[in-house]
């Protein structure tokens, strides 16, 4: 069951869009899927799936973005370094736990290096695996709170000099968002929220699950459903839940031109959304990927756009922008990802193949 709606605007550029998304939502097998795209404040919104729609209209629940929170806990650092209260160079043992001993490696690890994922910290800490295996596909990370993510970093040994290679790790990006909260003595959910969900009017964004009903449900490949999420320690790394019309505001507020996009008057805002946006770094094979602080920033036939993937043990969350042409593209899918999977293909095609 599908459905093709033009949101606040409709000209005639939407219809030729909605026909693009029912094309592309027929390459995705999930019970619930949504397809979004922002063009120039125009929005079109494709909703369907092999599953029965409940009372709440797909595009208005809360859908886990794992992964792709990263450009939240990203935006966020950028603006408090914006306002001064910390550096992109601040060493974050000294945030932690200051005057404690730790390995050299670890105490040159800055803030940038734990966003850009080039700590030298592995993906995960050593210790995690032993406590989520036996529950790798219930509540892997639950078990795992967050002081344990605070120590695990403490007394980590980097597999690398900090700044000198990029190696994805969640664990990093956790450590940034527990650091950000005892530099600024704010609990992460209430900084997320002054600094980022609130100034963009992210309303039905959260890191917690909303009432009964109000979140999607995700499920196992055989179709079964999966409970929420518990990020555990992990929070800053894979916590927030946000509906696709709010992952639309989020995007668009990205965009050079933001005809739906916050009020900017306050410039710490403005400053740090361009600066996640601007290029730092090169990575993979002979350096042929580009990253900005939090976005993967590839180039396309229209202009460079920049995005983020994300997956938990039943969803699937896509994001992307093109900053030059007004373009967004926002995705979720009620399954979990599998080798075969072409949802991030599919949204990722949306963002780079639509003129």
């Amino acid at each position: 069951m599908t459905d093709t709606t033009a949101v606040r605007v409709d000209t005639p550029g939407s219809p030729a869009t909605a026909r693009l998304l029912a094309e592309a939502a027929g390459a995705v097998d999930a019970p619930d899927l949504v397809l979004a795209v922002s063009r120039n404040g125009v929005r079109t919104v494709h909703t369907g799936g092999s599953g029965e729609p409940g009372p709440v209209p797909r595009e208005l629940l809360g859908h886990e973005l794992g992964s792709a929170s990263k450009p939240y806990a990203g935006l966020l650092l950028a603006r408090l370094v914006a306002q001064g209260r910390v550096r992109y160079a601040d060493r974050a043992a000294d945030l932690l736990a200051p005057g404690l001993p730790v390995h050299p490696a670890v105490r040159r690890i800055t803030l940038r290096h734990l966003l850009t994922h080039t700590s030298g910290l592995p993906g995960l800490p050593a210790d995690f695996y032993p406590q989520a295996v036996p529950r790798w596909s219930t509540d892997p990370y639950g078990g795992y709170p967050a002081d344990r993510v605070v120590r695990a970093f403490l007394r980590a040994r980097p597999r690398h000099r900090p700044g000198t290679r990029w190696h994805y790790s969640n664990f990093a990006v956790s450590v940034l968002g527990h650091t950000l909260a005892a530099a600024t003595g704010t609990p992460w959910e209430v900084l997320l929220h002054q600094q980022v969900l609130a100034p963009l009017g992210l309303a039905a964004t959260r890191v917690r699950p909303g009432p009964e009903g109000t979140e999607a449900v995700g499920h196992r490949r055989d179709g079964t459903p999966v409970p929420a999420l518990d990020t555990g320690g992990f929070t800053a790394a894979g916590a927030v839940r946000a509906t696709p019309l709010d992952l639309l505001t989020f995007l668009e507020a990205h965009l050079e031109d933001r005809p739906n996009g916050p009020d900017l008057r306050d410039p710490t805002l403005g400053a740090a959304l361009a600066d996640v946006s601007r290029p730092l770094l090169r990575r993979g094979l002979r350096h042929a990927h580009t990253h900005t602080l939090t976005w993967f920033h590839h180039p396309s036939p229209y202009g460079p756009v920049l995005f983020h993937a994300g997956a938990t043990l039943g969803q699937q969350a896509f994001l992307g922008f093109r900053p030059d042409t007004g373009l967004a593209v926002a995705a979720t899918a009620t399954r979990r990802v599998h080798r075969a999977d072409t949802f991030v293909a599919t949204a990722y095609g949306l963002l780079t193949e639509t003129p």
